[in-house]
């Protein structure tokens, strides 16, 4: 039995290709429903977060050191530290966390 790597490129593409398309040509008037408005809204949050979340624990040598990290760094984005504070302090937390553990 062959397999043809074309179909499944072209099966994938048509896929992908539906899924952007369809709902700009289906949803043609705006959207009123409150609970679909605010889940649609958080989706790019939660996937950068689903993405995200896993390569920062593993990302070090122990996982504890980036959990720890993870923890300080969110501690310290909600206190109102910047973009390279927060890089800043995660990195240095991962630098100890690693030299003592």
């Amino acid at each position: 039995m062959t397999h043809n790597i074309y179909i499944y490129i072209l099966i994938m593409a048509a896929v992908s290709y539906a899924i952007r398309v369809l709902p700009l040509t289906l949803i043609r008037k705006p959207l009123e429903n409150q609970f679909l408005q605010s889940f649609l809204y958080y989706v790019p949050y939660v996937t950068l977060a689903v993405m995200t979340f896993p390569a920062i624990i593993h990302a070090t040598q122990s996982p504890i050191a980036g959990a720890l990290a993870l923890i300080i760094g969110i501690a310290a984005a909600w206190m109102g530290a910047g973009l390279l504070p927060v890089a800043v302090i995660c990195c240095a937390v991962v630098f100890v966390a690693e030299f003592f553990l």
